[in-house]
């Protein structure tokens, strides 16, 4: 049985080490096609570029929920908890339009290194909310993400960019970005994943469209 569970267990860390692999890929490939879009195009879409993976979020999971029967309904959980889901879909918008925001006023690079700050935010919350208690590796890799971080924002001083307003953005995406996912990970272990993609879908279609 211990021979049983350690061949899970380690399939399970493959596994999510792939999957984040594949994730780190998506996300990569989004700051560069933002980066080209704001430079070769000039194209100025950070709402709207968010607003179709809400809309794809909608479709998909916001009309599971509407076709669903019982408590897991869209219009119950809309009674219980839709003001709750309101301020989590405006933080999540909020989020992405600042990180896709900065690549108008600072390299990738910066954008990629300074997007890591999401991390200690993670932790800190998912520390006094989800009471998460980790160990000392853990902090040494927040210290570690910060001094990196804050390497980039010294040579960028160094070598004279004018990039603070761009630095700024991400970090305050960053931050939002924290919240969100501290969030998220307690509707998924609590609730449902599906819940939480619908009501992101429906809340985030909603208020990105108006600020769009």
């Amino acid at each position: 049985k211990m021979k049983e569970k350690r061949h899970i267990f380690a399939w399970d860390l493959l596994l999510s080490v792939a999957l984040g692999q594949v994730l780190s890929l998506l996300i990569c490939g989004i700051g560069l096609t933002s980066k080209y879009l704001s430079e070769d195009f000039h194209a100025n879409t950070p709402v709207f570029q968010s607003f179709l993976n809400y809309i794809l979020l909608f479709l998909v999971y916001t009309t599971t929920l509407a076709v669903r029967q019982g408590e897991e309904n869209l219009l119950a959980i809309l009674k219980r908890r839709w003001w709750k889901y309101m301020i989590l879909g405006i933080i999540d918008i909020e989020a992405n339009y600042l990180v896709v925001k900065a690549y108008q006023y600072t390299t990738l690079t910066s954008v990629q290194l300074l997007d890591c700050f999401v991390i200690p935010v993670v932790i800190l919350l998912s520390w006094f909310f989800l009471l998460v208690r980790y160990k000392a590796v853990h902090f040494i890799g927040i210290v570690v993400c910060i001094l990196g971080m804050g390497c980039m924002a010294g040579a960028d001083v160094l070598v004279g960019r004018q990039q603070g307003a761009g630095d700024l953005l991400v970090l305050g995406g960053a931050t939002l970005y924290g919240i969100s996912n501290v969030c998220e990970e307690y509707i998924v272990r609590n609730l449902s994943r599906v819940e939480f993609l619908g009501m992101i879908g429906l809340f985030g279609s909603f208020f990105s469209g108006i600020q769009l």
